[in-house]
């Protein structure tokens, strides 16, 4: 059975033509299935003048046919946009990197050919990497997941409290901007900027790091990812958000949020054998002497 290629990617980017024909010439040459998100398959015609049937397009995810890999063509963002939208828990996910830093997308957009080798010769490297499920009283669908971390923060410059439990023990109160719940995936992002450790993704664990908390002993913790996480939203009167991810939803005051890994993580593939330790001297250019 040959691979489905599954293309997304957002029409807002700033897409550069020569990668995008690279990726049609690539799919055309293996001779793989392929399906292009509309909004996609406009810009690539408009920049490259390659032509997209209509059979090649969709406008909501096809349905997983168990040989299904997921490219997108982005960064970071566009890769976190699509968790929810998989056709299934089992398709995994290769992402073309046209951002800025790219610690999820594999490809620089510089190896686009040698990605699409891999692919046919069924020689990807396949990472698994967990998930947060949110339980809250929002409007999202059923699949409400996060893959770098769940977010409760405020809008305005009222300081709001959030007190955490675990497996229903309570653990602090925290008074401030809010609180990060991340998965070790998502400890190279807005958790550690807020001063939350870096964890390797194999690790089987969760971080809850405080947002300008008001008493500066709160600090970061970690805590297995078997444990049920709740929190207790105090809005003192201000506006309070929930992001998950990308998304973002209005929540009530005195709302309780409930968090736990979920059933299904997501299948993350790479064209090589780089190590996340590897990332971290790319990205943070650890080691690196200007001098």
């Amino acid at each position: 059975m040959k691979m489905n290629i599954i293309l997304f990617s957002r029409k807002e980017l700033k897409h550069r033509p020569e990668q995008l024909r690279t990726i049609i010439e690539s799919i055309t040459r293996y001779g793989l299935e392929y399906s292009i998100n509309e909004d996609f398959a406009n810009v690539i015609e408009s920049l490259t003048g390659i032509s997209i049937d209509s059979k090649n397009r969709y406008k909501n995810f096809p349905k997983a046919t168990g040989n299904d890999l997921l490219i997108t063509y982005g960064g970071d963002g566009t890769l976190l946009d699509a968790v929810e939208l998989r056709p299934s828990a089992e398709t995994p996910i290769v992402g073309i990197n046209c951002g800025r830093l790219g610690y999820l997308t594999a490809d620089n957009g510089e190896g686009i050919e040698e990605l699409f080798e891999h692919i046919t010769r069924g020689t990807l490297h396949l990472e698994h990497r967990q998930l947060l499920s949110v339980k809250a009283e929002i409007e999202c669908n059923d699949k409400c997941l996060a893959l770098n971390e769940v977010t409760i923060h405020r809008h305005g410059a009222t300081m709001i409290s959030v007190e955490a439990l675990v497996n229903d023990k309570h653990i602090a109160t925290y008074h401030g901007d809010g609180i990060i719940i991340s998965t070790p995936t998502g400890s190279t992002a807005y958790s550690l900027s807020a001063g939350g450790p870096i964890v390797d993704p194999m690790c089987s664990c969760l971080i809850l790091s405080p947002l300008a908390p008001h008493n500066l002993t709160m600090r970061p913790i970690v805590i297995p990812d078997s444990s049920k996480i709740t929190l207790r939203l105090d809005a003192r009167g201000g506006e309070v958000f929930l992001s998950s991810d990308n998304r973002t939803y209005t929540l009530k005051d005195k709302a309780t949020i409930e968090l736990r890994k979920a059933d299904k993580g997501l299948i993350l593939a790479t064209p090589h054998n780089n190590t996340f330790y590897d990332t971290l001297r790319e990205k943070m250019m650890w080691g690196v002497d200007n001098r």
